[in-house]
């Protein structure tokens, strides 16, 4: 089944201070479960028995043995960092995806899905649904997701917004419709 594990050479120095780790009240559960694990190990006690004793996982206790044989005590204390996996939302990315999903249509479609915009950019769709979300933009959503094919439209747009948003003084606004 599962290979037995070696015991873990442990010196005094390093035993009497996983002990007190082990013991003291302001030590983190997570540590002082980490030092009770290395201490049964230091013992020769197999894994399987660790899990029993413990109630943590086998995978777990194989990640303390590895984090001391590696680093030691502070293996114990501090986890490793972990890289970062996602990519960060560059305001260049955000205004990417905006002007794709306002500007443009996918080819054989109405209107861009997250999916289908998030492999047209190399994105993930989550990264897409997130500014989607926080522009409210719904392309799916005919009543409130239109088009323009004016090329001024964008200028138009920020000029109405902007009497609306930051009036001049003693200003009157009115809007007529065209139809």
């Amino acid at each position: 089944m599962f290979v037995h594990a070696t015991a873990l050479q442990v010196d005094e120095a390093q035993k009497s201070q996983l002990e007190s780790m082990a013991r003291a009240g302001t030590t983190p559960q997570k540590t002082a479960r980490k030092c009770q694990v290395i201490l049964l190990a230091s013992q020769g006690v197999s894994n399987y028995s660790i899990a029993q004793r413990t109630g943590l996982s086998r995978p777990t206790i194989l990640a303390a043995r590895v984090a001391f044989t590696e680093r030691g005590i502070e293996g114990i204390r501090k986890s490793k960092p972990r890289k970062r996996s996602r990519r960060a939302l560059t305001p260049e990315m955000e205004q990417k995806i905006l002007d794709t999903t306002l500007k443009t249509r996918p080819a054989n479609a109405t209107h861009w899905s997250v999916r289908v915009l998030a492999a047209e950019l190399g994105v993930s769709r989550m990264m897409v649904q997130r500014v989607w979300q926080h522009y409210d933009i719904q392309p799916h959503r005919v009543e409130k997701f239109k088009i323009s094919k004016d090329p001024k439209f964008e200028d138009k747009v920020r000029d109405v917004v902007g009497l609306y948003l930051d009036p001049p003084d003693r200003a009157l606004v009115l809007c007529v419709d065209e139809k």
